[in-house]
C-alpha cells in the first residue's frame, strides 16, 4: 500500500489539493478534524478544540477512515493531531500515543510526507479560525512534529494548484 500524507498549517490549499488529485483518478481520505469540528458545531459546542478530548475524536477518526481506506492521499495523518495537541498545550493522550506507536510500527504511512506550504494568507471558515501569524507557528510545530516522527518532508511551496498536484505526483507511483 502506498499512502501519502499531505499536511501544512490551515489554509495553505490541502483540500483544493486533494480535490485535483482526486479529480486526477487518485485515491484520498478526508481531513477528520473539520469533520469532527462540525459534527461538534452542530451538537451545539461552538469551540470543541478547547476540550482535550477532541484531539482523541480526531485520532478515532483519522484510524477509522485509514483502516477503511486503501492507498492514495491522506488530508493529515495522527502526526498532525501530535501538532494540535502540542500547538493547543495538552499533552499527548493516552490515545494519541498508541494511535502515533500503531501507524510506526506498522509503518501505516510512507516515509514522504508532502508539506504543503502557507499561501501567505488564511480564509477564516466555522472551522478555521486561526490568525496568520498563528497559522504561521502552526506550521512550525506541523515542521518540527514530523521532523521528530522521522518522516522525510517534501516540500510544496505556494503556487499554481495544478503544478503543485504535478509535483506530488512526480514524487510517488500515481500518475
Amino acid at each position: 500500500m502506498a499512502r501519502y500524507i499531505l499536511t501544512g498549517a490551515p489554509g495553505a490549499g490541502k483540500t483544493a489539493l486533494l480535490r485535483l488529485l482526486e479529480r486526477r483518478g487518485c485515491a484520498v481520505v478526508e481531513e477528520a478534524a473539520t469533520d469532527v469540528i462540525a459534527l461538534e458545531q452542530a451538537l451545539g459546542r461552538p469551540e470543541p478544540w478547547t476540550d482535550p478530548g477532541f484531539i482523541d475524536q480526531i485520532v478515532a477518526l483519522q484510524k477509522q477512515r485509514q483502516i477503511a481506506a486503501g492507498d492514495g492521499f491522506f488530508d493529515r495523518s495522527p502526526v498532525c493531531a501530535w501538532a494540535l495537541a502540542d500547538f493547543l498545550g495538552f499533552p499527548p493522550s493516552a490515545a494519541l500515543l498508541t494511535e502515533v506507536a500503531r501507524i510506526e510500527a506498522q509503518q501505516i504511512y510512507e516515509a514522504q510526507v508532502f508539506f504543503i506550504q502557507n499561501l501567505g494568507f488564511v480564509t477564516p471558515t466555522a472551522a478555521r479560525r486561526i490568525n496568520y501569524e498563528d497559522a504561521l507557528r502552526f506550521e512550525q510545530v506541523h515542521l518540527e512534529a514530523y521532523r521528530r516522527f522521522g518522516y522525510e518532508l517534501v516540500m510544496i511551496p505556494p503556487g499554481d494548484l495544478a503544478a503543485r498536484a504535478d509535483q506530488v505526483l512526480a514524487n510517488t507511483p500515481f500518475q
